[in-house]
């Protein structure tokens, strides 16, 4: 990689770390390159990206960002997963983790708050953006769905009644 290259990638990755939500730090020394692909596949489903970086020229990308303050973990074979959506990278890191050992969870950052270990994985169980618009609707098509129950009760009430009604009559 020469130095134009190089220059471009920390640009690129400068770029990313002012507009991303979310970055999660992780090494992951031992994955097989199938492995690694089944964790891209999982974080290109869930929304998010994952990425192998290279230590120097992470840290000189962060320069700047509010994620400046991860600097130090990026020592080792390290990789980033990063999104918009604040709970996607850290629950698929997370939960891929608990399958693969190999793939550990160092930290993180959601913009210029430091995330430890813990504090990852307990954003790893709250559900995603998707999750929550879907409780959103549910919640809001329920008084729909009541009111609608409501306005029908009475009507059927009455036809009861009337048939109850109409029901003595032929009897007497």
């Amino acid at each position: 990689m020469n130095r134009s290259e190089k220059a471009d990638l920390v640009s690129q990755l400068h770029g990313t770390f002012e507009s991303t939500n979310i970055i999660v730090v992780t090494h992951y020394s031992g994955l097989s390159v199938g492995d690694m692909e089944e964790l891209r596949t999982s974080m290109r489903a869930a929304g998010a990206s994952f990425k192998v970086t290279k230590n120097r020229l992470t840290r000189l990308a962060l320069e700047g960002t509010p994620y400046e303050q991860l600097g130090d973990m990026f020592t080792g074979p390290t990789a980033i997963a990063y999104s918009d959506d604040p709970v996607a990278p850290a629950k698929v890191a997370v939960d891929f983790a608990k399958k693969h050992d190999k793939l550990v969870v160092l930290g993180g950052a959601m913009g210029d708050v430091r995330l430890d270990v813990d504090a990852v994985k307990q954003l790893a169980t709250l559900p995603s953006l998707d999750e929550l618009r879907g409780k959103i609707i549910g919640m809001l098509n329920t008084p729909a769905t009541r009111v609608a129950g409501v306005l029908q009760a009475p009507a059927g009430q009455i036809a009861r009644v009337l048939s109850a009604h109409a029901a003595q009559g032929e009897a007497a």
